[in-house]
This record gives C-alpha cells, structure tokens and sequence, in this order.
C-alpha cells in the first residue's frame, strides 16, 4: 500500500473539516464492510492528541471513518509518558504521517489553569493540578510573570491566547522528548500541524506547523 505523504494527509483533514463546516459531511468509511476490513488490523494516517472535551469529537469534526484517526484525548491536551509512548506507537508501528495536536477556545483546562494562579485559589486534587500545572508556564508567559513572583489577577489573562501558548509548548515538548517524533519529522516522513478548534465555526485554524512544505 503507497504510503499516505504528510501534505496529503492533512490535505484530507482540511476537505473534511471543511464539510463539517458547511454541513455536508459524507460520514466516509463508516459501514459494516470498513468495520470487517478493520477487525484484525489498522493503518491510520493521522494522530491526533487533543482535548477531552466533549466537542472535539476528532472524526466528526474532520468527517473522518473507523480507521483514519489514531486518537489520544486529555483534558488540556497536556504532555506526559503515556501520551508521548502512545503518539510514539501511531508513528513508529502504525506509521501515521500527520500528527495534529488539537486546542481549542472556551477550554476548562486552561480556565482551570488560569483561575489557579489567584492569590486566594483553593487547591486543585493533585491529579487535576498535575494537568493545570503543565498549562501553568503558558499562563505565566501570557502575564510576563516568573514563576517566583507569586500569584495573578485571573482577570487580566487572555484565556484564547493562553490556549495558544499551551498548544505551540505542547507542540515543541513532543519534538523535544520524543526522539522517534523528531527523526520521524526530520526524515520527512511525519508532519505535525498545531491547530486551534473554533466552537462557534466548527473550523481547524492551523497555528504551528512543523515539517510541511
């Protein structure tokens, strides 16, 4: 089978969002015959880590079928050793071609995030605060604060551009712990685009893209 190239791939991804958008989206590779063909093997193009939440359904924002995505979902899409070793399997064993790292506006985990640098905020349970603390540098480089001086004013921060920050670190952490991500991008043979999901359009906005001509 001819490999899938990185352009192509993501090529794809924006036709189907773009159908998604339009609302007409063709539910491709979704019958009993493509969930035969898949019963004992897959052959993904694209992984996808992104957010958990509830409207970021990745195959139904990207009207993408059973086998085209290899998804991996967290609250905050926020780096850690199963999430890197998972995104390594799609890459290295499954030999996806795109990698897209999936934010989006109006995110709790980075509200969550955010809300925790007040003065007063009450303690997050510890594996809450595990997820807000690695959104935590992108929060304190929207308000040009180090982490020494202490607390800020949630009200003064830019949730939207907090996302973004997070989400172009998130990007730049996979190429810097993972030397299966990085060689696989050098060599050519995976891309990794950074995108921000836009609830009210329905729309993929490309942000940070790595390895695509």
């Amino acid at each position: 089978m001819t490999r899938t190239t990185p352009a192509e791939a993501w090529n794809d991804l924006l036709a189907g969002n773009q159908r998604f958008i339009d609302g007409t989206p063709l539910h491709p590779r979704q019958d009993a015959e493509r969930r035969a063909a898949l019963a004992h093997s897959q052959a993904p193009t694209v992984a996808l880590f992104g957010c958990s939440d509830s409207r970021l359904a990745a195959e139904v924002i990207f009207d993408q079928g059973l086998g085209d995505l290899f998804v991996v979902r967290n609250a905050g899409q926020v780096l850690g050793d199963s999430v890197v070793g998972s995104l390594e399997y799609a890459v290295a064993v499954l030999g996806v071609s795109m990698l897209v790292v999936l934010g989006h506006d109006e995110c709790g985990a980075v509200r969550a995030a955010i809300d925790a640098t007040a003065k007063d905020a009450a303690p997050l349970p510890p594996q809450i605060r595990f997820l807000t603390d690695r959104i935590a540098p992108a929060v304190r480089a929207v308000a040009h604060t180090a982490p020494v001086t202490g607390s800020i004013d949630p009200a003064t921060v830019d949730a939207g551009e907090v996302g973004r920050v997070h989400l172009r670190n998130t990007v730049a952490g996979l190429l810097e712990h993972s030397e299966i991500i990085a060689a696989a991008v050098a060599d050519g043979s995976l891309a990794i685009v950074g995108a921000n999901y836009v609830l009210s359009e329905g729309r993929a906005v490309p942000d940070s893209i790595v390895g695509l001509a």
